[in-house]
Order: structure tokens, then sequence, then C-alpha cells
């Protein structure tokens, strides 16, 4: 697998675990909403995850969590447009756009986002992947069934690995066909999107499966529903010490990338668990 040249630095996959820390610009996120709703908070919230180590600021305006509603495109542009601006005024750190719309997209990377991550992995926007591929940056694939409002009503599956594995296979040739280049794509399987508990915990035990595909591997694990129910934690952020488990795991399992909220203390849970997992 080749890398990325993003912003201000390059990835190599397999070198060791890149961070991703998530900047919800919401009222209503599960775990953070509202906390960074003020661009002036974001943008600093932001520069404080660059001081912790992080590698890419993930930046969404839409909630996507579990029984969410949408929100108008031009409610979404608003609240990202200045936090991606702010940032990028005082640093080359790269920054994702986390959305389902194409229009916000293009919007985000000409204030200088560097990456497109869908949590709908195209299937939402019909002009994602051709924008996507016009803009020329990497695309990060998500598997989801549904919309954050009706996706748990999607979690029967014939064979859950097996049917992962035949939407990432036609996902990423019709990303492909569209005209991204292969070496620009990055999978994340969704941990919590249109999956129960069980669910969630056999594909963390069945990771490795999703290597064959070829592409780098992205988690967002971070103080979801699944850990809560194993360590009966009920309020999000009380989810840290389950979260960084789910990190160790996932990087013995070989993933390239975790997305978290904690972004100091994931950084050195992933230097340590690299440092026992990862090649020399």
């Amino acid at each position: 697998m080749k890398g990325w040249s993003v912003g201000d630095r390059t990835f190599v996959w397999g070198e060791r675990t890149y961070i991703m820390g998530i900047l919800n610009i919401t009222p209503d996120s599960f775990s953070d909403g509202g906390d960074f709703f003020n661009p002036a908070s974001a943008v600093a919230h932001g520069l404080e995850m660059v001081a912790a180590g992080v590698d890419v600021i993930d930046v969404g305006g839409e909630s996507t969590r579990p029984g969410a509603s949408e929100v108008p495109i031009s409610a979404e542009l608003a609240r990202v447009l200045p936090v991606i601006e702010g940032i990028r005024q005082q640093s080359q750190i790269p920054i994702s756009i986390d959305t389902t719309h194409a229009v916000v997209a293009q919007a985000a990377v000409a204030a200088g986002a560097n990456i497109v991550n869908d949590v709908s992995g195209g299937q939402a926007d019909p002009e994602m992947f051709t924008t996507v591929a016009a803009l020329g940056v990497p695309y990060i694939l998500m598997h989801r069934r549904g919309t954050p409002a009706t996706m748990q009503q999607f979690t029967d599956y014939e064979d859950l690995i097996g049917d992962l594995l035949r939407y990432f296979q036609e996902q990423t040739q019709r990303a492909i066909a569209s005209g991204i280049p292969p070496e620009h794509l990055m999978i994340d399987p969704g941990i919590g999107f249109a999956k129960t508990t069980p669910q969630n915990l056999t594909l963390l035990r069945e990771l490795r499966q999703f290597h064959t595909l070829g592409y780098p591997i992205l988690l967002g694990p971070s103080r979801k529903r699944f850990i809560g129910d194993v360590l009966n934690l009920p309020h999000p952020k009380d989810r840290v010490w389950g979260t960084a488990a789910v990190c160790c795991h996932a990087i013995a399992q070989g993933v390239a990338m975790v997305r978290v909220h904690d972004v100091a203390a994931m950084v050195q849970v992933c230097r340590m668990a690299d440092a026992l997992w990862r090649s020399p």
C-alpha cells in the first residue's frame, strides 16, 4: 500500500499508527455536542490537538449519531468553513471534512481541507465520487446502512464480515471507476453504524480480514455505545479507558489510523501499542 502526502506530513502505512482527532461543530453529537459549537472555541480545540500530536483533524458539521436528523447544507457549511479556515490560518495540519455531501466537500477543500471522510461511503450523494476525483484528494469510505435516523433498523446481516467485504469491493470499484485513484482510498468498517454491540465486537475480532481488500483501514471506536454496554458506562466521556483498549486491539490487528476524541491520551496509547506490535 502506498501512503499519502497531505498538508505538512507524509503518511506511510504500517510505519506507525496515525491519529485522527474529532472536531464536531454540532449541538447534538452523542459525546461532545455543543462543546465546540462556537467557531473560536473549535479552532482553539483544533490547535490544542495539534499540540498534543494529532495527525489529522476531522471537522464535521452534521451529527452522525444514531437517531440524528439531517441539517440543511447551508447550516453545515456555515458551521465547518470558518473552523477550517481558522485552523488553516495557523497550521498546515491535514484536515479532513466529515460530510456526506459533495457540495460541502468541495467548499471545505477550497477552504483548506485536504481529505474527504464520508460516513455514507458514497451512497448519500451520487455526485460524491466524481467530485472527490476532480478535487484530487484522499477519500475515506465508510460502511453504513440507512441514515443516522434509521441505521439501527438495519442490523440484520446474512454474514456480517462477508457482507462488509462485498460492500467495500463494490464501493471501492465504483469510486475507482469514477476517477478516484486506488492509492487515495482508505476504508472504515463503521463501528457503531448499523451494528449491534455483539456485531461490533465480532467486527473488531475479525479486523484482519479487511486487509485482503488492499486499502489502509481507519477505525473510529471513540466513546462509542458498545464500549458503554460492555463496561456499564452510560456517559460517553467516561469511556476513555475502553476506547484505549479498543485502539490497542486495532493496532495489533494492523489498522492504519484511529479516530478519537481524547487525542493526548490516545497518542500515548498508540505510541506504546506501536512499540509492542509494529515491526521495528
